[in-house]
C-alpha cells in the first residue's frame, strides 16, 4: 500500500516546490545539521557547535547512483544518515518522493522504512553476533509483517540466493564468516523489506580489494536486477569512478563539485577534486600526473575559515577566495562547482 493512499493519514504530508527536484526521487535542500561541542570560555559564554553538514542541497534521480567523495571529517556519513531522517537536521529539508519527511507521522514514516535503507561500513561489527543469519535476514519481515511461516522461509532463502549466499548459512552466526560473506550478509538484510532507496555508507572499504570488486559487482547487478538508487559514500576514488553515474566531492560540510562521472574524472575544476584525483595511484608506471599536495591540516569544523572553506590549503587562492564564500553554481551540462578561480562555465 502507497503511502499516499493510507486511509490513515492524519494530513497530506508537505510536498516538494515545483521548481527544484521535479523527477528526484530524494531531494535534499539546504541541509544543515551541528552537533553540540560543549562551550566557550571558562564561564561557558558561547556554546561551541561543529558544523558537520552546511547547507547541502542534493537530487538524485530514480535509478542512478551518487558517489560521495571526502575526507574523513567532511560530513559524509552525516549527510547519508540525514537524507534516510536517521537523525534530525537542524535545518533544512529532505524530500522523498515529493513527500517531506519533517511532515510525516511516526506511522507514515514507519512505513517509508521499508523504501530507504542503510548498509553499514563495517560488517564485522553491523551484525549482531548472537543472532543467526537467519534471524538477522528476517528482523525486517517480521518488523513489517511482510511474509510469515514458510513464506517467510522460503523469502530468507531467495535473499540469501541472491547475494551469493547458500542456504548453508542459515543457521551459522557471523562470526563463522568472512568480511566479504558478512557485508553479503548485510546486503540482504537490507533488501529484505524490498527497498527501492540505498544509502551505502563505505561498504566495501573493510575489505580486501578483490573483494571489493566482487561486492561492487554485485551491488551493480542488483541495482539492475532491482531497480535500485543508490547513494554511495566512499574515500576511494577509483571504487566511485567504477559504480556511480554522477559524483559530489564533499569538503567540510560543503558539496564544492558535482557533475557526472566523466566531466569530474576528465575535467576536475574545484581545487580540491584536482588534489584527490592526483593522488590515486597509477598503474601506468611511465604515466605523468602532477601531484597537487594542499597545504597543512583541513580546518576544524568547531571553527571553519571565514570565505572558501578551501582557501588556507589551496595553491591558487585570491583574495576573495578569504572574504566570500563561493556558491555552488551550476554551468554547461551540469557541472557544478563552488570556486572563485575555477568557476564553472
Amino acid at each position: 500500500m502507497s503511502l499516499a493512499s493510507a486511509s490513515e493519514t492524519a494530513a497530506a504530508p508537505a510536498q516538494i516546490p515545483e521548481a527544484a527536484g521535479s523527477g528526484a526521487l530524494v531531494h535534499a535542500l539546504q541541509l544543515r545539521k551541528e552537533f553540540p561541542a560543549g562551550a566557550e570560555g571558562i564561564f561557558g559564554q558561547r556554546r561551541l557547535t561543529i558544523k558537520a553538514v552546511d547547507g547541502v542541497t542534493l537530487e538524485i534521480r530514480p535509478g542512478e547512483t551518487v558517489g560521495l567523495v571526502g575526507e574523513s571529517g567532511s560530513g559524509k556519513s552525516t549527510l547519508g544518515r540525514l537524507l534516510l531522517r536517521l537523525i534530525e537536521p537542524t535545518s533544512g529539508q529532505v524530500f522523498f518522493e515529493g513527500r517531506d519527511l519533517a511532515a510525516l507521522s511516526r506511522k507514515q514514516l514507519r512505513r517509508l522504512r521499508r523504501e530507504m535503507q542503510l548498509i553499514f561500513q563495517d560488517p564485522y561489527s553491523s551484525l549482531n553476533p548472537r543472532m543467526r543469519v537467519r534471524a538477522i535476514v528476517a528482523e525486517g519481515i517480521e518488523i513489517h509483517r511482510l511474509a510469515r511461516g514458510r513464506e517467510k522461509e522460503q523469502r530468507i532463502r531467495d535473499l540469501l540466493e541472491m547475494v551469493g549466499m547458500g542456504a548453508d548459512a542459515l543457521d551459522r552466526y557471523p562470526h563463522e564468516f568472512s568480511g566479504g560473506q558478512r557485508q553479503r550478509i548485510g546486503i540482504a538484510r537490507a533488501l529484505a523489506v524490498s527497498p527501492r532507496f540505498l544509502v551505502l555508507d563505505e561498504p566495501v572499504s573493510a575489505l580486501d580489494v578483490s573483494i571489493q570488486a566482487q561486492i561492487i559487482n554485485l551491488l551493480q547487478d542488483l541495482q539492475e536486477q532491482l531497480r535500485l538508487t543508490y547513494f554511495f559514500i566512499a574515500h576511494d576514488l577509483r571504487v566511485v569512478k567504477h559504480i556511480s553515474q554522477r559524483v559530489a566531492i564533499m569538503y567540510l560540510g560543503k558539496i564544492v563539485e558535482l557533475a557526472s562521472r566523466d566531466e569530474i574524472y576528465s575535467n576536475p575544476r574545484h581545487p580540491y577534486t584536482r588534489a584527490l584525483l592526483s593522488a590515486i595511484p597509477q598503474i601506468d608506471a611511465g604515466a605523468r600526473v602532477e601531484r597537487i599536495k594542499p597545504e597543512g591540516e583541513a580546518p576544524s569544523p568547531l571553527n571553519p575559515p571565514i570565505g572558501c572553506s578551501f582557501h588556507p590549503r589551496c595553491p591558487y587562492a585570491k583574495d576573495i577566495c578569504q572574504q566570500v564564500e563561493p556558491c555552488l553554481a551550476t554551468g554547461y551540462g551540469g557541472h557544478a562547482v563552488a570556486c572563485h578561480v575555477f568557476p564553472a562555465t
